[in-house]
């Protein structure tokens, strides 16, 4: 079966819990059936300009956004349970780690799957090499581009 969701998660300093921006692509029989593209206001509102230049989010963006905890109960069915893939999977599943316990939300099972081990090469480089579309560190457009990855994967 090749349904998986493949997510990407900004931060906006250096916690991991700091998350800023969700991208969730889910996959079902080889099909985008659904997307997220989610601002979160991460804990405080508080960012670290390093971050704020990398992808451009900025505390006046994510004033207003629910906290990772309000949507939490709106993402978790496609985490849970699920195969979960990221280019650098380990940065973003300490995200979601780290966010969880911040927020005290159970821990969840999911199968761990890295587009980053994979390839072996930064995620613009193997757009670039693989022709696909991206807007570098916009959570959604980084999702899409490693679930196209992960599907060329599986479809070998």
């Amino acid at each position: 079966m090749n349904d998986f969701t493949a997510i990407d998660f900004e931060t906006a300093n250096y916690k991991g819990f700091s998350i800023c921006q969700i991208g969730l692509v889910r996959v079902e029989n080889n099909e985008v059936v659904k997307t997220i593209n989610q601002l979160i206001c991460p804990p405080g509102n508080y960012y670290i300009s390093r971050f704020i230049d990398i992808h451009g989010i900025t505390p006046e963006h994510t004033a207003a956004a629910p906290t990772f905890e309000e949507v939490w109960g709106h993402i978790k069915k496609y985490i849970e349970d699920q195969v979960l893939v990221a280019h650098n999977a380990s940065f973003d599943c300490s995200c979601l780690k780290q966010v969880l316990a911040y927020y005290d939300l159970a821990e969840v099972k999911y199968e761990r799957q890295c587009t980053y081990k994979i390839y072996k090469k930064g995620l613009s480089k193997i757009c670039e090499e693989q022709g696909i579309q991206l807007n570098h560190h916009d959570a959604l457009s980084d999702a899409m581009a490693c679930a196209e990855l992960y599907k060329r994967y599986l479809n070998k």
